[in-house]
């Protein structure tokens, strides 16, 4: 069974379709919307409402729609308003201060809610709703250490958490201390794991994987950052995915394993 504690925006996991797969995120938020859409709650036509409504509602009267709305969702917590906010703040960010509510401002777009917008958003939900209907998939909100209690011996765990060195807060806090429980721990499981991490930039090398993962196998491959606050901050970078070495049964059968992961990793930074 294929086990990840970090699932984000999921497109790994929508992009290699496991069978079988328990997935968590600390985002309470997210994993609701994805629930919704497995469960049925939430389907192409529902989006489209929603989106087609409150993109005319902003259209109309500017930002100040957009403020209301993430008001709304702090106090409500509607999956369709946290895919909406996501949709129209500033760079697509998920960012939540420390009560728990989303702060991300908005990206100052009134027609952000086009038609054809609203199309690619409805036939993105209409995709992942395909992929869900045959498998066998549980969503959990749980905290990383308690999803990683979940992996027996056959299972496969990939992690994408967030990046240690580079200043990123998602739902919560994440600190060097967390990275280093979180390496202790997953390199004590029986089963097979993955690890997604940035290795370096021009700037400076992420001696945690060093420290902390040198006794696994490492891949590379270059990734250009999109998001930033300016293109200062948009740069290179390699990024290491780090398998455990021995997991496969030979070595023809872990590169495999490499190969397949890696499109799909990219895909998701």
């Amino acid at each position: 069974m294929w086990i990840e504690p970090f699932l984000g925006s999921g497109v790994v996991l929508f992009s290699l379709q496991p069978k079988r797969a328990t997935v968590s995120d600390i985002n309470p938020h997210l994993i609701t919307l994805y629930a919704s859409i497995f469960e049925g709650k939430i389907n192409p036509a529902i989006v489209k409402e929603h989106l087609t409504n409150e993109g005319r509602r902003m259209q109309e009267k500017g930002e100040k729609v957009y403020y209301e709305i993430r008001e709304r969702f702090n106090t409500d917590k509607n999956p369709l308003d946290f895919l909406l906010l996501n949709r129209a703040c500033f760079n697509g960010l998920i960012r939540f201060n420390n009560n728990g509510d989303f702060n991300v401002p908005f990206c100052r777009k009134n027609n952000r809610f086009r038609p054809a917008y609203v199309s690619k958003i409805v036939n993105q939900v209409r995709a992942v709703q395909k992929i869900m209907q045959t498998k066998d998939w549980t969503f959990l909100n749980l905290d990383w250490c308690e999803c990683l209690k979940l992996a027996g011996e056959d299972d496969f765990v990939y992690l994408d958490p967030p990046y240690i060195g580079r200043h990123t807060d998602y739902f919560n806090r994440w600190s060097d201390k967390d990275a280093i429980e979180m390496a202790e721990s997953v390199q004590t499981l029986d089963c097979g794991y993955a690890l997604s991490m940035w290795k370096e930039n021009k700037f400076r090398i992420n001696e945690h994987i060093e420290e902390f993962w040198q006794d696994n196998d490492t891949f590379i491959f270059n990734h250009f950052y999109h998001i930033g606050s300016s293109e200062n901050y948009r740069n290179a970078i390699v990024e290491a995915l780090v398998i455990k070495k021995g997991f496969s049964a030979t070595e023809n059968e872990q590169i495999k394993i490499c190969k397949m992961l890696i499109p799909q990793v990219a895909l998701s930074l």
